[in-house]
């Protein structure tokens, strides 16, 4: 029995890469249905991107493969939360001054492992 391999990216989530790989390391290693269900039971905002990326790269390895997968011996080989692309945005202050501050996005990795 082979090992297959799929993944997803997901670029350009609204929340900052420190609080969207706590929800990550959440499901880290763990069956793709656990995982799920872990993330739809969490109460972060973090949560939905990183339960679309895992439904995503799974559906990549049932669609891609040619072979038959069991869908609950689906496994997160691995997940990474890495920095996007930071909006430099400013905010009105006193004596007509303008204070600068950066909107930062995160992008989501994972891949996912399933037994042939």
């Amino acid at each position: 029995m082979a090992t297959i391999f799929a993944h997803a990216v997901i670029k350009g989530v609204d929340s900052q890469p420190r609080k969207t790989n706590v929800v990550a390391s959440l499901v880290r290693d763990r069956y793709v249905a656990d995982a799920v269900v872990i993330l739809e039971n969490t109460p972060r905002r973090a949560a939905r991107a990183v339960r679309k990326a895992i439904e995503s790269a799974a559906a990549n390895l049932l669609n891609s493969s040619g072979v038959s997968i069991d869908p609950k011996s689906i496994r997160i080989a691995r997940i990474s939360v890495t920095a996007g692309t930071r909006m430099r945005r400013y905010v009105p202050a006193s004596r007509g001054r303008a204070l600068p501050y950066e909107k930062i996005s995160s992008n989501i990795f994972v891949e996912v492992a399933g037994e042939e």
